[in-house]
């Protein structure tokens, strides 16, 4: 994991008074879980209350989350009404997220929309995307293409249409096509870091309280991999 990871002050994308969109690194966790790890959103609302000397408890709402080894933007609210409508936004499909993924192997075709049947193993944390319907699975869509190429490693943009459970891990391990560094779904070796090259680049979406479009780009980790593919195919 990181050992000096930059202030929350650093990694602000986009803020207004009912939004604040943060660069997540791949060492944190957006919520609390049984590891007992400081979540990001608890850093987000120690932040807010600094900044602004707030007094008393400060809202900071989960509006959505990325796994854990996982980097790139996340949007939380500051107020209840923010965090109102954007899960009414979300649930209406208002919500548009790219992914950078670096895969080991060149995908056959360069560019698809990928239709898998999803099972989740909450014994082992991981899902299994199938090619037809099998029993308790759920419907996962995703689109992806060949955006560069390194001598070793490919470059793909995801676009999501549903969320599932590590959807984009699976489904890319289903057409042999695992992300690196995540052993989980079939990479040969792990990061050093612990992460996968998976980052959540954009996020695009009218506010919901302002009616304005909102674009978001997140700048990938910094690392040799993610400086090159960044410098030479945004």
């Amino acid at each position: 994991m990181l050992l000096h990871n930059p202030p929350i002050s650093d990694r602000v994308l986009y803020e207004d008074n009912h939004l604040i969109v943060i660069n997540k690194l791949p060492s944190e966790i957006v919520q609390g879980d049984k590891t007992g790890d400081t979540p990001l959103s608890e850093d987000v609302r120690s932040f807010i209350k600094e900044k602004y000397n707030k007094p008393g408890n400060v809202f900071t709402g989960i509006v959505h989350r990325i796994d854990r080894p996982t980097s790139g933007a996340v949007i939380f609210a500051k107020t209840s009404k923010g965090l109102s409508k954007m899960n009414y936004l979300i649930r209406n499909f208002g919500l548009k997220k790219k992914y950078w993924a670096v895969v080991q192997n060149r995908p056959i075709p360069e560019q698809a929309e990928l239709v898998h049947y999803m099972v989740r193993n909450t014994t082992k944390n991981k899902s299994t995307a199938f090619a037809k319907p099998v029993p308790e699975s759920k419907e996962a869509i995703l689109k992806y293409k060949l955006i560069g190429e390194s001598d070793s490693y490919f470059l793909l943009e995801v676009e999501l249409k549903t969320g599932r459970h590590h959807q984009i891990r699976a489904q890319l391990a289903a057409i042999n096509c695992p992300i690196k560094g995540d052993l989980k779904y079939g990479a040969p070796r792990s990061n050093r870091d612990a992460s996968i090259s998976l980052h959540a680049r954009s996020l695009d979406f009218t506010h919901p309280v302002k009616q304005e479009p909102i674009s978001i780009i997140a700048p990938p980790p910094v690392d040799s991999l993610w400086n090159y593919f960044a410098e030479n195919f945004s």
